[in-house]
């Protein structure tokens, strides 16, 4: 089976192609469509078995990262998309595409608290980060990260902070294992162990200051997922910003991401 891709993007999106490209390479059909057109014809979403929404800047991020088009989601393709994850299907957000996932509610479903227990804040260091980061990955249900360790890929945004409303949903996301991904510094085996996840780390290793060094969550399914780092940049080694040197490993860290979620369907 060739699974199907959908990447929906909107005004502002501007990591819609390289995503598309980065599931083509593992082998799966990707197609891209503006939001406008989904919300026209919702049940659209049902001929796909992967929905991606990728990084950029949508709608400027005007009032907040990812808010409107969060917003777009939450109103007008809300059941289509409960519809798709009922059905087993996988959903992935990427930078902006996290922050969308969040702002419409759809890795937080279950959880207890305010309207929005989760949100992706502004950078302690109050500028744009665009670097490379050290990941480590914790165990979990998450399909996009099965197999995988560690990873190195680039982050861009200015507002990733992982941030919760208070000590009692980040317990519950902790029971839950929607966690998955950590910044963590590099030691002479790599990222730190999962065992040192929780202990705060410093600038620049932690980019944004995020809550527990969170770089991503998924749901409790682990089949919906979202991250702020970019894998869909670091596919082949060529991307690696040393490889000149050697230290780029066969395949660029960030293809195993992908290569996972079509691997899901055959």
């Amino acid at each position: 089976m060739q699974p199907r891709v959908l990447i929906l993007r909107a005004p502002g999106t501007n990591c819609d192609a390289e995503t598309a490209y980065a599931f083509q390479r593992t082998g799966a059909q990707a197609d891209i469509l503006h939001v406008g057109r989904a919300i026209e014809s919702p049940q659209i979403l049902a001929n796909y078995q992967v929905l991606c929404v990728p990084g950029g800047f949508s709608y400027g991020d005007d009032i907040a990262s990812g808010r409107i088009f969060g917003v777009q989601l939450q109103h007008h393709l809300a059941d289509a998309m409960q519809q798709f994850k009922a059905a087993g299907k996988l959903i992935l957000g990427v930078c902006n595409g996290f922050q969308v996932l969040v702002k419409c509610g759809l890795l937080t479903d279950g959880i207890a608290g305010p309207a929005l227990p989760v949100t992706l804040a502004w950078n302690t260091s109050r500028k744009f980060e665009d670097r490379w980061v050290n990941l480590a990955v914790e165990k979990s249900q998450c399909v996009f990260l099965a197999g995988i360790s560690q990873m190195y890929l680039p982050v861009a945004h200015g507002e990733g902070r992982f941030f919760v409303a208070d000590e009692s949903v980040l317990s519950e996301l902790k029971r839950r294992g929607q966690l998955p991904l950590r910044y963590a510094p590099l030691n002479e085996h790599g990222p730190k162990s999962t065992a040192d996840v929780d202990q705060p780390i410093s600038y620049p290793d932690n980019p944004n200051g995020a809550h527990c060094n969170v770089a991503g969550m998924c749901d409790e399914t682990g089949r919906v997922f979202g991250l702020m780092p970019h894998p869909e940049r670091h596919i082949d080694p060529t991307h690696h910003p040393r490889w000149t040197r050697g230290e780029a490993g066969e395949v660029g860290d960030g293809l195993r991401l992908f290569q996972n979620a079509v691997q899901f369907f055959r």
